[in-house]
């Protein structure tokens, strides 16, 4: 009886009993910390509100504590498309759709007193709207983990944006264009897990070299250099991220071209990253959903392109075939298990060639 009135006054003057530990206070950090970590294509002219539209763009922290809680602002583009990000606590996922303008999000809670790694990654694309992120409310922030000594950016189209592939919530055909979109379960990000690598996805649903599916006017050349792919749009400094290794994945939009006219395009794009990106290497990549048609015109089409950037002077250049066709997701995409497999594919082959 002592003992439970003693913890009931210790309770109202705020002491901890003696052998515990006093409860963590929550307390809020900007999103200007020096120790929150972002990796991607991100605007910080409010460095308050850093603000994203890639998919895949992500960002890490360390904290300490039992629980934390995550701020971010959606654009609701049209007044009614909503974000989706991947939630991922010391390795455990959660995919979370937003569902306004302003997001509190219950990251973690009921955990140990002790530290724990966050990474919120962007699951859909610049199509969706823009997120900012202002902030978290932890007991302690803690410095981030040292970044990945690799960085990889994977260009491409709504493949690589993980389109179609996540139906566990939504069935196909269900709900709107972009609630199976998961970013961060796409075979880049998962390639760059693998080879301990950072990532940067360039990359946007419908998108060509010299032609865009589903009425679309841009093409990835000319909304390559900006932050918001759009074409026009917000500038994109590309000293900010050198990546070590650079994959492209363009032509399923493209569609079966006239070979001089792809093959000239794609030249003239090589050389864009190649002048952005002067230690790269270049990989150039069929697409994994394309048919029978499609992706046999790719491979003649790439091994020519490949052949005369090296006949040019071009020698940190390859190409990639993949072994088959993935289609069983949204709309003939790949699955979340063949985004797996594209990803595995792709990082035995990076393994090999490069030694990673």
């Amino acid at each position: 009886m002592k003992k439970i009135l003693l913890a009931a006054l210790l309770a109202i003057v705020g002491l901890p009993l003696a052998g515990h530990a006093a409860a963590p206070k929550p307390r809020f950090f900007a999103a200007d910390n020096p120790k929150i970590q972002y990796t991607g294509r991100v605007d910080f002219s409010d460095a308050k509100k850093p603000r994203f539209w890639a998919p895949g763009v992500y960002l890490t922290v360390r904290f300490r504590g039992p629980s934390c809680t995550v701020q971010l602002a959606d654009e609701v583009l049209y007044g009614k498309s909503h974000n989706y990000v991947q939630v991922v606590v010391d390795g455990q996922e959660s995919r979370r759709k937003l569902t306004g303008p302003t997001n509190t999000l219950v990251v973690a809670e009921g955990l140990a007193n002790t530290d724990h790694t966050l990474i919120i990654c962007k699951d859909t694309e610049a199509g969706i709207g823009y997120l900012e992120f202002t902030g978290l409310t932890c007991a302690k922030l803690l410095p981030p983990p040292p970044r990945p000594a690799r960085k990889i950016e994977f260009i491409g189209n709504s493949i690589t944006c993980g389109y179609g592939a996540d139906m566990a919530e939504m069935p196909c055909g269900k709900g709107e264009w972009y609630d199976q979109h998961n970013a961060y379960q796409a075979y880049g990000p998962r390639t760059a897990r693998a080879l301990g690598a950072e990532w940067h996805l360039t990359a946007e649903s419908g998108i060509g070299l010299i032609h865009s599916c589903c009425d679309k006017k841009n093409l990835m050349p000319q909304e390559f250099a900006t932050t918001d792919l759009r074409v026009g749009g917000r500038p994109w400094e590309v000293q900010r991220y050198q990546p070590d290794l650079v994959t492209i994945c363009l032509g399923q939009n493209d569609g079966v071209q006239d070979s001089v006219q792809f093959c000239s395009a794609y030249l003239s794009f090589l050389k864009t990253l190649r002048a952005d990106y002067p230690k790269a290497r270049l990989v150039c990549l069929t697409s994994p959903m394309a048919d029978a048609r499609l992706t046999a015109v790719l491979r003649r089409y790439l091994t020519g392109v490949v052949a005369a950037a090296q006949a040019g002077g071009e020698q940190n250049i390859d190409k990639f075939f993949f072994a088959r066709s993935y289609n069983a997701g949204c709309g003939a995409h790949p699955s979340l298990a063949e985004q797996t497999q594209i990803g595995d594919e792709l990082t035995a082959y990076l393994r090999q060639s490069l030694g990673w």
